[in-house]
C-alpha cells in the first residue's frame, strides 16, 4: 500500500512538472482567460530607455492651465514620473496610489529631496481634471504644503507634446474604442519612472504597489546618492536593480564580502584591543 502511495505521487509530480513545463514553453500564464487577450493589447507594452532623455522641449498645461515645457521643471532634483490619464476609473487610480504610498514611505520630501511629474496621455483631459487629480494625490501623500505644491506637477497636453513624451519613455499605449463608438478609453502598462536631475531616465518599477525600499533606492539611485544617507548606501552596495523585473535585488556575492569586511573589521578591531590589554598588564607588572 505504501509502494503504491508512492508511486502515485511520482505520477502526479511528474503530470505537475510536464504541465508547468509546457506552460513555460508556451510563455503563456496559467488560465484560459489569459490566452485570449486581444490582440491590439499586444500594443500597450514598455520598452525601457534607461539613460535616455525626456523631451524637454515638449509643451504641457500644467494644473493651473499655464503653459510649462518639461525642462521648466527641472529644479537640480531626482523625478518620479508616471503616465496616466485623470478620467480613468481602473488602472491609473492604482498606479497614482502605488506612487503616493511609496514615495510617502520613503521618507522623502516632494519639493525638496524630489519633483513629481504626471502626465496625462489624454488630450480631452483638461487643467481642472490635473488639479483635481493633483490635490488627491498631495492628500494622500500627507504633503500639502508650499514646498510640496510647487514641486508636484499634474500636465495635461496636446497629442504632439503627449506622442513625444509616450516616445521618450518608451510607454506605449492604445486607445479602446468605448460603447459609444468614441475612444475614451487606453490599454496601457502598469509602470512608475524615475529621471535624474537633468532629465534622464534612470529606473522603471512595475506593477501597481512600490516597495518604500524600491522607491527610495531610485530616487537615491537618480540623484546620484546626493540624497543618500550611510544606510542607503549600504543597501545600493548590496542590492542589485534589475530592469527586466522593475525590482531591486539582494546581491549576495556583494552581501557576503560586506558581511566578511565587517567580520574582519570585527577581528581586528578585537586583536587590537587585545594587545592593548596585554601591553596595558605587562607595563602594569
Amino acid at each position: 500500500m505504501r509502494s503504491l502511495r508512492v508511486v502515485l505521487m511520482f505520477l502526479c509530480l511528474v503530470g505537475i512538472s510536464r504541465a508547468m513545463h509546457a506552460q513555460l514553453m508556451d510563455n503563456k500564464p496559467l488560465g484560459a482567460n489569459s490566452q485570449q487577450l486581444p490582440a491590439y493589447l499586444k500594443d500597450a507594452t514598455i520598452v525601457q530607455r534607461l539613460n535616455q532623455p525626456l523631451p524637454l522641449e515638449a509643451s504641457f498645461a500644467d494644473e493651473s492651465g499655464k503653459t510649462v515645457t518639461l525642462g521648466s521643471l527641472l529644479h537640480g532634483r531626482p523625478i518620479a514620473l508616471a503616465l496616466v490619464y485623470f478620467k480613468c476609473a481602473m488602472l491609473c487610480p492604482q498606479v497614482l496610489h502605488g506612487l503616493q504610498e511609496g514615495l510617502k514611505a520613503s521618507g522623502f520630501a516632494a519639493g525638496k529631496d524630489f519633483d513629481v511629474v504626471v502626465a496625462s496621455i489624454d488630450p480631452m483631459d483638461a487643467p481642472a481634471d490635473a488639479a483635481k487629480a493633483k490635490q488627491e494625490f498631495l492628500a494622500g501623500m500627507g504633503q500639502t504644503g508650499a514646498a510640496a505644491q510647487s514641486g508636484v506637477h499634474f500636465l495635461t497636453g496636446q497629442p504632439t507634446a503627449i506622442a513625444l513624451l509616450s516616445a521618450s519613455t518608451g510607454f506605449h499605449y492604445v486607445r479602446i474604442p468605448g460603447t459609444d463608438g468614441k475612444m475614451d478609453q487606453f490599454a496601457h502598462s502598469s509602470v512608475i519612472m524615475f529621471a535624474t536631475p537633468d532629465g534622464r531616465l534612470s529606473q522603471y518599477l512595475s506593477g501597481i504597489q512600490y516597495e518604500a525600499r524600491d522607491v527610495r533606492l531610485a530616487l537615491v539611485s537618480a540623484s546620484d546618492r546626493r540624497i543618500a544617507t550611510a544606510k542607503d548606501l549600504v543597501l545600493l552596495y548590496c542590492c542589485n536593480y534589475v530592469p527586466s523585473s522593475g525590482r531591486y535585488t539582494v546581491a549576495v556575492l556583494r552581501l557576503l564580502a560586506f558581511a566578511a569586511l565587517l567580520m574582519l573589521a570585527g577581528m581586528g578591531t578585537g586583536f587590537y584591543l587585545m594587545m592593548r590589554s596585554s601591553g596595558t598588564r605587562g607595563a602594569a607588572a
